[in-house]
């Protein structure tokens, strides 16, 4: 058999195997600790009440922020990278929604989700339709949106999320995340993050030899590998 000369890990017996696996569990299980904690205090943040009257396009017509929770309390919102003059969405942002999924799991803890963008509407449903996604997308265009919450700066695209909390009519800004914090969101990570290359960027601590490259660049529209 011919092996690759591409560099691996070193193989060892099923015993010194498990040894190593029972000591990277302790950090695993420190981590979920640890993630538990920040979640505590997400929970404890303080909010921001959100008295701007935002409208956005959609399929019936204008609506309000407070449309958007469709009737639950809770609205996460996705700052989906799309120009008002660009021809398709962000292939970042893209691998986000394609991980979405149905929503009816999030709406039984009574919470929305939906995708704001600045493009027209009817570009953000074409692409939507080539992309094969359900999920509610709407567009910000003529409103000053994307710039308060940090989703356009300076006239550039910048992806993120943002959560909101209903009281009846009245809406606070609760969270927002952007780069990185946004991986969540990106199950493609977490799964690569398993495996022995991890994510093959170039800013991960890897073992001399393993295969890396500039962060991002490989990312592509799902249709487009």
């Amino acid at each position: 058999m011919t092996r690759s000369p591409r560099a691996m890990p070193p193989v060892v017996d099923r015993s010194q195997w498990q040894a190593a696996r029972a000591e990277l569990l302790v950090m695993e299980k420190e981590l979920t600790r640890r993630k538990d904690a920040v979640s505590a205090m997400r929970r404890r943040m303080p909010m921001v009440a959100v008295t701007q009257p935002y409208a956005f396009d959609t399929e019936d017509g204008r609506i309000s922020l407070q449309k958007l929770f469709d009737g639950r309390r809770q609205l996460i919102v996705q700052h989906f990278m799309y120009g008002t003059d660009w021809t398709e969405g962000c292939p970042g942002c893209s691998m986000m929604a394609d991980h979405l999924g149905p929503l009816s799991h999030l709406h039984a803890k009574d919470t929305s989700l939906v995708l704001v963008s600045r493009a027209p509407w009817p570009e953000l449903m074409r692409f939507r339709d080539r992309m094969g996604w359900s999920m509610p997308w709407v567009s910000s265009a003529g409103t000053t949106f994307n710039e308060d919450f940090g989703a356009t700066v300076d006239g550039e695209e910048r992806h993120g999320i943002s959560v909101f909390l209903r009281d009846g009519d009245a809406v606070f800004h609760t969270w927002s995340t952007f780069d990185r914090g946004e991986e969540t969101f990106m199950l493609v990570p977490d799964l690569l993050d398993l495996t022995p290359y991890g994510r093959q960027e170039d800013w991960e601590d890897s073992p001399p030899g393993w295969p890396q490259r500039p962060p991002y660049e490989w990312i592509r529209l799902h249709d487009a590998y």
